[in-house]
């Protein structure tokens, strides 16, 4: 399992801030999660399709290529903005 939490304006758009999914086969890095997290509805495949989003795993930020496994805490942020 990993537990999966969505910051800010992605919790709002998505409607959830925390869930745990059970990792499909196939799925080992960050590009593919996101991918997979997609295919869920138009809704996830707009708003995780941002290319600036930002990823943590286990409160480390990480690049797209960077391997998920079971026991992984998977943190989403929508990209920064300020002035």
């Amino acid at each position: 399992m990993v537990q999966l939490r969505f910051f800010a304006s992605l919790r709002e758009t998505l409607g959830v801030g925390d869930e745990q999914v059970e990792l499909p086969d196939g799925i080992t890095d960050i590009a593919a999660l996101i991918g997979w997290l997609q295919q869920r509805d138009e809704t996830w495949r707009t708003t995780l399709g941002d290319s600036r989003l930002h990823v943590a795993i286990n409160q480390t930020i990480v690049k797209p290529d960077c391997p998920v496994s079971d026991g992984d805490e998977v943190a989403l942020f929508p990209p920064v903005t300020g002035g």
